[in-house]
């Protein structure tokens, strides 16, 4: 083949590739209606909406879709099925057989064939408080047909009248009906037509739920707005997918999981939530916010797909920004719950550089550099007790838990011995130097350095990595273990724990080459960090190694495991890392199926732990796919 031909084959097949109808269920939406206050369901949402659906498991429920979940500061089901379709033609009942219910990313569909009588339902999102609900039904005979269509659904304190239905903050408009019945728990409205041969009813409904109140009234033609879904999915997929060779077909359907993952988890400006942000997980009442080092992480996932949204993650966390340099915790849209007793790790400046590396948007740099600058110099203000240039994390009320938290590793077993320290008016630190705490500092420098280059700015950053780095190499090695690890303050001996924190220095790239190697053979080790899934948060070989209940105790969580193969391939080590996300990929529960991307593994068994669908899991692998 001409090489111009071979190029224009391939250009045909990477298009191809892309289209989102090549990827339906990636992730199995089927369900039974819930019950009681239960949010585990996998849901679809889109476009940063605060209202979520899913499919029909049961054929009770065929002609519906499950929900809508409603968000806000917690989730809450508004119905079983707010939408419910009867269809009656020439008077009888149809039975819905012959059925296709499909996920594809952007869109819900499902179609049935009852004799001569085709329906096809369809849900999209167009914008972040509306979703569309299209039904077609066509008239596959050869006579006319008269039908009745009947949508009714079950809502707490909701009216319904010929134009729509009204239930708090959400609302259903539909085109007027011909005869509607209505209480505040139950309506039903009915629509007439006689259907020629080959003839389609069309019916187009708008969902629209506002938690700040302000509703919505937009005006949408269904096919032009299918098709702009349809462009700006494939758009996604086909720029993930770009520069990506070696990915099996159960690969790429995982890194499109991953991506509808983040999708569902995004949630548009709201009440005091300034700018959209992803909550960690849609499915655990307790993550209905934004954290901050959850955002630089889901940013550097995000931007492979879709850089705008990634840019907006890391703003809506700098909007807190307060005017000591400090980032909060979390953010919710009622800001009086914003959590200032800690904030997290220093990945800020990286989740920027990763972005602009995705987007080359230079004026994004120059906006958040002086914030970023801020944030670098609030930690050696406020968390470096000793003034010896090596941090502590901390807490702003003197507790030693939200001190814990500051770490994000929050019960991890290398804080058990330690204790608090007043540093000043509102700073407290705790009497443990944490190596990952100051290989991100070091890292962070790094990065500094390359942000101002890209801004046109003179620094002193990479001059002040280099001296970090000689001051963690001195303070954080053990040598005998072979590991880095903490220090207590004016301790001349290491924390004698192994966990994550040991390999970030690799990924920070600050160790010397014999670090590395050393650091590695105890990744390599199966009576360490190489067991079934790799690279838990604890040492196998520790005595407090709990990952069946242990959070930082045992499982693998993806954002350590991640930073692990980028470090041990900073060093060369492409075959051990290549193994290690082989065995991850292949050990971890419902990975390459059509289950959910779980917030931590079970090292031993490979089962998902905690939280479904959670979006920093989804964004690390979104970068270990890109590895191959």
């Amino acid at each position: 083949m001409r090489p111009i031909l071979l190029l224009l084959a391939i250009t045909v097949m990477q298009g191809a590739f892309a289209q989102r109808a090549h990827f339906s269920d990636v992730l199995n939406l089927r369900t039974d209606p819930p019950a009681g206050r239960s949010i585990e369901p996998n849901v679809f949402s889109d476009m940063g909406a605060w209202h979520a659906y899913a499919l029909p498991l049961q054929r009770a429920d065929y002609g519906a879709f499950i929900g809508p979940l409603l968000m806000d500061m917690n989730g809450r089901w508004l119905s079983d099925a707010i939408s419910r379709l009867k269809v009656s033609a020439d008077g009888r009942q149809m039975e819905f057989t012959g059925h296709a219910i499909h996920y594809y990313p952007g869109l819900l569909e499902q179609s049935f064939v009852s004799g001569n009588i085709f329906v096809r339902q369809r849900l999209i999102f167009v914008s972040g408080r509306e979703a569309l609900l299209q039904t077609d039904i066509r008239n596959r005979g050869r006579q006319p047909v008269t039908l009745k269509m009947e949508y009714s659904g079950k809502v707490k304190n909701g009216l319904a009248d010929a134009s729509g239905l009204k239930a708090g903050n959400f609302s259903i408009l539909w085109p007027q009906a011909d005869s509607v019945r209505s209480d505040s728990l139950r309506y039903a409205a009915v629509w007439s037509a006689t259907l020629r041969a080959g003839e389609t009813f069309s019916q187009t409904q708008r969902h629209a739920y506002a938690p700040d109140g302000r509703q919505p009234d937009g005006r949408y033609d269904f096919n032009q707005e299918l098709a702009r879904n349809k462009r700006r999915w494939d758009g996604y997929l086909s720029k993930y997918f770009s520069g990506t060779k070696r990915l099996s077909e159960k690969e790429k359907r995982l890194a499109v999981k991953c991506i509808v993952t983040l999708m569902t988890n995004w949630r548009s400006a709201s009440k005091d939530i300034l700018h959209d942000g992803v909550f960690p997980s849609v499915n655990y009442q307790g993550f209905y916010g934004v954290w901050s080092w959850d955002s630089w992480k889901q940013a550097a996932g995000i931007a492979t797909f879709f850089p705008e949204l990634a840019k907006n993650n890391i703003r809506s966390m700098f909007d807190y920004q307060d005017e000591h340099g400090m980032i909060a915790d979390c953010i919710y849209a009622d800001k009086s719950e914003n959590n200032w007793r800690d904030t997290k790790p220093p990945l800020a400046a990286w989740g920027v550089w990763e972005v602009f590396c995705r987007s080359r948007d230079t004026a994004f740099v120059r906006e958040m550099l002086p914030r970023l600058i801020r944030y670098h110099e609030w930690w050696y203000k406020h968390r470096d007790h000793d003034g010896n240039g090596l941090c502590e994390y901390g807490s702003t009320d003197g507790t030693r838990i939200a001190a814990a938290w500051e770490s994000g590793m929050d019960n991890a077993v290398r804080f058990d011995s330690a204790v608090m320290l007043t540093h000043h008016a509102g700073a407290w630190s705790l009497n443990q130097e944490s190596v990952d705490l100051n290989a991100y500092l070091y890292a962070e420098k790094q990065y500094l350095s390359k942000l101002c280059a890209v801004a046109g700015l003179k620094n002193s950053y990479a001059a002040g990595a280099k001296t970090l780095q000689q001051l963690i190499g001195n303070r954080f090695y053990d040598a005998q273990a072979g590991f880095f690890r903490d220090r207590m303050l004016r301790s001349p001996a290491h924390v004698p724990v192994d966990g994550p924190e040991g390999w970030i220095p690799l990924w920070a790239g600050l160790a010397t080459p014999a670090q590395a190697e050393a650091v590695q053979h105890k990744m390599a080790d199966t009576s360490c960090f190489n067991t079934y899934i790799p690279l838990p948060t604890l040492s196998y070989a520790h005595p407090a190694f709990d990952p069946g209940d242990g959070y930082w105790r045992g499982p693998v969580w993806l954002d350590q495991f991640a930073f692990g193969t980028e470090g041990l391939r900073k060093y060369g080590y492409d075959t051990l890392a290549a193994a290690l996300e082989t065995k991850l990929l292949n050990g971890a529960e419902g990975l390459l199926q059509d289950q959910p991307v779980y917030e931590n593994y079970h090292p031993l068994s490979g089962k998902g732990l905690n939280a479904r669908n959670f979006s920093w899991s989804a964004a690390h692998l979104l970068m270990i796919l890109k590895n191959k």
